[in-house]
């Protein structure tokens, strides 16, 4: 039995210390970090082969004889090449090394080796083996690197594969055993095998199979952690209070008679889920999901105002500036008549705004304390209102638009913000999402949140028309841009990037067919549109500068917008009716989405370019989805598909490891994971009786920073 504890710093191994600080590269600091640096992928070298069954472009391992060995230098310059004939029963081979001249040292002639690598055949017809990894045929201990299921590690710079396998397989001999976090009737429910053989399996495989049962269980791990952290912040919500928002129904039919427009079904079950949510005295936990343009917002909006008119403070974040004003602009249009104060505050601009009278300019301490106060009953900025210092008279519901995580910390700080910061409830919280989230996904990513879905559009709303155009259809495509222009129409030009790097020479630009910001707002105020107004939008513009852009396209007093992906959520400017998206091929499906779905929100009909370099046989997967798909989540499930979850949400983002992203496409995983949790938490909230698992309850915790 190993003796080697799990926590000892890799620094302290004679062995391995030098190669400390790159280990620290991939975050490997302790002997655990090692054991849970899992393979990306497997060679498999398992079967030796005869030399003279080798065939180009195979791989294989051959054990085999070293007959010569030698090394020059070549005629291109730093560049060494050693060279070996190698020989078994059948035949013989040559094998080439680059740039690694030990080698020659390493490999004495009449020394049998097992050699594992590709088959490459020459332009005359030879193969011989490229780069093979090498290993005494008789290793002690078995081989780490040929002859068997060798596994391929993320690496660093000066740390390769080999050098991992090197490390890893002494300490996984000598580690003490760890103690399994998982419950035994659960592994023996689902037939997984325990943490140790595990580990030995993700490692060092002897079949395929064993590796994947290994990973199962990983992914098991991990989907189990996470839901015992959904259903534990749901049971600790539960346990909360909150304001209970008493409900007026003739306050809210008013509302909704004076609106321009009648909600949809959908939206009509999302409100009333909301209002009944709001109305419980426990706080409500709840993600509104739906389509671009579907009409979330109205709908946030009438939740925030019921909770003003009750005599409470709602506060509703936005990810950007833009889009903070954007929500501040749709109450004062859809709601003139809401006396109860609605104060907009981001770092370059605040106003308040009540009933009829004039928005007012103020400055930071006065709009500060009009939320204080309680007289700003609906106060919208961005996700700074938390930073700030910011305190409130009432705080009822919080509203958070694409930030899913907000939990029981974040609120209880919200509350110390209120005056005097003693107040034992929490605020409701509402979050918002543009991004369709196939169900699978979203049950086990936000399984604390209570759904509400808006499955529809509103009736009025035209579908945009898409279409991929490629080189050959540009002059098409700029002719049919001026004629919606001349028509009183509105357009955007999204790029995939604000400029050219410094040392691009006009030759890399045209190769890497990279269209930017500034130089398409120039070409196409001078050369193109001359006689349009051409507007410019991007990130490294201040503030107050993007404000201005912004409120000039949305007044129309700019007919072209010029912009990277800053215009990817929330942008409403119903009068755009043409979407120009440069270098479609460059951006993911889900920014495909967003942009097309800043058009198309006004009574006229609305088009979507997706530009490409390729012709239309040539047609990327994401490019025919998006031209084909019915709707946000119809598009959602094939991204999905296409792309796995790890990049369809992005693995950093939810810090969700990439054994448990793949895992989410297995529903029937999910679903025993989150059953076996529930069973858990039913009989043992505090995971008292299950020491191991609430230690590991806690790495996972810190690890995805769910909070």
């Amino acid at each position: 039995m190993g003796a080697l504890p799990p926590e000892t710093p890799l620094a302290s191994i004679r062995s391995i210390s030098r190669f400390a600080p790159r280990l620290k590269n991939l975050g490997l600091v302790t002997v655990r970090d090692v054991l849970f640096h899992f393979p990306a992928r497997y060679e498999d070298y398992s079967e030796i082969y005869n030399i003279a069954d080798l065939i180009p472009n195979q791989e294989a391992t051959v054990q085999a004889r070293v007959d010569e060995i030698e090394g020059r230098r070549a005629f291109r310059r730093n560049l060494y090449v050693v060279e070996a004939l190698l020989s078994d029963d059948t035949g013989s081979i040559r094998a080439v090394w680059f740039n690694q001249p030990y080698i020659r040292n390493i490999l004495g002639p009449g020394r049998v080796f097992n050699f594992s690598g590709k088959v490459t055949q020459s332009r005359t017809g030879e193969i011989h083996l490229s780069s093979p990894t090498y290993e005494a045929a008789n290793s002690f201990g078995g081989t780490k690197h040929t002859a068997r299921i060798v596994p391929i590690y993320p690496e660093t710079r000066g740390l390769t594969s080999k050098g991992l396998r090197f490390m890893i397989k002494p300490i996984l001999d000598e580690v003490r055993p760890l103690p399994d976090p998982i419950p035994a009737d659960i592994l023996g429910r689902h037939g997984l095998p325990d943490i140790m053989a595990a580990l030995r399996g993700i490692h060092f495989p002897t079949t395929l199979e064993e590796a994947s049962s290994a990973k199962r269980r990983f992914a098991f791990d991990d989907l189990f952690y996470l839901q015992l952290f959904n259903l534990d912040q749901k049971m600790a919500l539960a346990d909360q209070k909150a304001p209970a928002v008493a409900l007026d129904l003739p306050f809210v039919k008013d509302l909704l008679g004076h609106l321009p427009f009648a909600l949809t079904l959908s939206q009509k079950q999302a409100l009333w889920e909301i209002l009944k949510d709001l109305e419980a005295a426990r706080p409500m936990n709840r993600l509104l999901q739906g389509d671009v343009g579907s009409g979330k917002t109205v709908i946030a909006a009438i939740a925030a105002l019921s909770a003003a008119h009750a005599g409470h403070q709602a506060v509703l974040m936005a990810p950007t500036e833009i889009l903070a004003r954007q929500h501040y602009l749709t109450f004062r249009k859809f709601f003139p008549e809401h006396e109860g104060g609605v104060a907009l505050m981001t770092a370059s601009d605040r106003r308040l705004y009540f009933g009829h009278d004039l928005e007012t300019a103020v400055t930071k301490e006065k709009a500060a304390a009009e939320a204080l106060s309680g007289r700003a009953g609906i106060i919208i900025g961005t996700q700074a209102l938390i930073q700030k210092g910011l305190a409130f008279k009432d705080l009822a519901l919080v509203i958070v638009d694409e930030q899913h995580r907000f939990g029981v910390n974040q609120r209880a700080q919200l509350v110390r913000q209120e005056a005097g910061g003693k107040r034992e409830e929490i605020p409701h919280f509402l979050s918002m999402s543009a991004t369709p989230i196939p169900r699978t996904l979203s049950l086990t990513l936000f399984g604390d949140l209570d759904l509400s879905l808006i499955s529809e559009m509103p009736k009025d709303r035209k579908p945009v028309a898409t279409k991929a155009v490629g080189p050959a259809e540009r002059s098409r495509t700029y002719a049919f841009i001026k004629d919606q222009a001349k028509a009183g129409r509105q357009v955007f030009v999204v790029c995939p990037r604000i400029e050219p790097k410094a040392e691009e020479t006009p030759d890399d630009i045209q190769k890497l067919e990279m269209r930017s910001v500034k130089e398409e707002f120039e070409k196409l105020k001078t050369k193109i549109f001359p006689e349009l107004r051409i507007g410019m939008l991007h990130g490294k513009l201040r503030a107050a500068e993007k404000e201005k852009v912004m409120r000039d396209f949305a007044d129309g007093k700019t007919d072209v917008l010029v912009t990277t992906a800053v215009i990817e959520v929330g942008v409403d400017v119903p009068n755009a009716t043409v979407m120009l998206i440069e270098g479609a091929d460059r951006f993911g499906l889900a920014q495909l989405y967003q942009f097309r779905g800043r058009v198309g929100r006004g009574e006229h009909q609305s088009y979507c370019f997706l530009m490409t370099e390729s012709d239309a046989k040539n047609l990327g997967g994401r490019i025919k989805a998006i031209v084909s798909a019915k709707n946000g989540f119809d598009l959602a499930e094939r991204d999905l598909r296409m792309r796995g979850p790890g990049e369809f949400l992005g693995s950093a983002q939810t810090g969700m490891p990439d054994l448990a992203m793949k895992a989410i496409q297995n529903p029937d995983l999910v679903k025993e994971a989150r059953e076996d949790a529930a069973a858990i938490l039913k009989t043992d909230r505090e995971l008292s009786r299950h020491p191991s698992l609430k230690k590991e309850m806690a790495r996972f915790t810190d690890r995805v920073h769910a909070e």
